[in-house]
C-alpha cells in the first residue's frame, strides 16, 4: 500500500512521528507522499523524505496559503522541486468553500504553480473544493503540458468525477468514504473510478474514519490506517483488497515516476 497524502509536518505528530512511521510500516505501508502545503511545510516534508525510506514528497502552495504566493515563493519551490525527493507540485488548486484567501489569489498561485509543474515536467497534487467549474478551467490549458494530475481527497460528485476523469485525471480517495452520513455520496461514487485512476489516502492526521473501531483516543487519522481504507474502497467495488492495493501502488509509479 501507498498513502499519497500524509501532513506529516503537522504539530499533531511532533512527538512521536518516528512512531508513526514505524507504525505505517508495520501495517503494510510500502510508501508515503509527504504533503507541503506552503513554503515552510514544503521544506520540512523534504527534510522528512529524506529522513525516512519510502518517502516522497510535493512543494507547494495549498488555496488557504495563497495569500502568501510571491515571485520569491515560486523560485523557492523550483529550487525545492530539483531535490529527487519532490516528485509533485501541490498541493495547489483552489478552496471557495473558506476563501482562507481571495478567490483571486488563489487562482494567481494556482496558475503560477501549474506552470512551474509544466516547466518542470511534475505531476501536479491538487486540491478542490465548492470551486470545479473554475478548477477546471484555469487546469484544462495545462493538462497537455503535465505528465499528470491527481486530484487529492476527492469528494465530489459522480458527474464532477467523471470531467476530472476524461481529462485525465487520478482520483484520490480517503476515509471519508467510511463514513456513512457525509460521505455516502463519495460511497456511490468509488465503484464507477476506473482502476488505473485510482489512488488511495488517509490525508493523516485528518479524516479519521468514522468506522474505525476501536478509536484512538487522540482522534488523530495516522498512515497505519490506510489498511482500512483501502478494504473500504475494494468492498465498495467488489474487488480483493490485496489486488487493489498493488493496482493503487502501480497507478503511484505510473503517476510520480518512483520505484517501490
Amino acid at each position: 500500500m501507498f498513502d499519497i497524502g500524509v501532513n506529516l509536518t503537522s504539530s499533531q505528530f511532533a512527538k512521536d512521528r518516528d512512531a508513526v512511521v514505524e507504525r505505517a510500516r508495520a501495517a503494510g505501508v510500502r510508501g508515503m507522499l509527504l504533503t507541503g502545503t506552503n513554503l515552510h511545510e514544503s521544506e520540512e516534508a523534504l527534510q522528512l523524505a529524506k529522513r525516512y525510506p519510502g518517502c516522497w514528497s510535493t512543494a507547494g502552495v495549498h488555496p488557504h496559503d495563497s495569500s502568501s504566493w510571491t515571485e520569491e515563493t515560486g523560485a523557492a519551490l523550483r529550487r525545492l522541486a530539483a531535490q529527487p525527493e519532490v516528485v509533485a507540485i501541490g498541493e495547489c488548486g483552489l478552496d471557495f468553500n473558506r476563501n482562507f484567501s481571495t478567490p483571486q489569489e488563489q487562482e494567481r498561485a494556482f496558475t503560477a504553480q501549474l506552470a512551474l509543474a509544466a516547466d518542470l515536467a511534475l505531476p501536479v497534487f491538487l486540491h478542490c473544493r465548492d470551486a470545479h467549474s473554475r478548477f477546471l478551467t484555469l487546469l484544462e490549458p495545462w493538462l497537455d503540458k503535465l505528465p499528470g494530475a491527481v486530484v487529492h481527497c476527492f469528494t465530489g460528485t459522480l458527474e464532477e468525477a467523471r470531467e476530472c476523469l476524461a481529462r485525465g485525471m487520478w482520483l484520490g480517495i480517503t476515509g471519508w468514504v467510511c463514513d456513512e452520513r457525509r460521505g455516502q455520496a463519495l460511497r456511490e461514487v468509488v465503484p464507477h473510478i476506473p482502476a488505473d485512476r485510482l489512488l488511495i489516502e488517509t490525508d493523516a492526521p485528518y479524516l479519521l474514519p468514522r468506522d474505525l473501531s476501536p478509536k484512538p483516543a487522540s482522534r488523530r487519522n495516522e498512515p497505519a490506517h490506510l489498511g482500512h481504507i483501502l478494504a473500504s474502497v475494494a468492498q465498495l467495488r467488489g474487488e480483493e483488497a490485496a489486488w487493489l492495493s498493488e493496482k493503487t501502488d502501480s497507478n503511484v509509479q505510473t503517476l510520480f515516476g518512483i520505484r517501490l
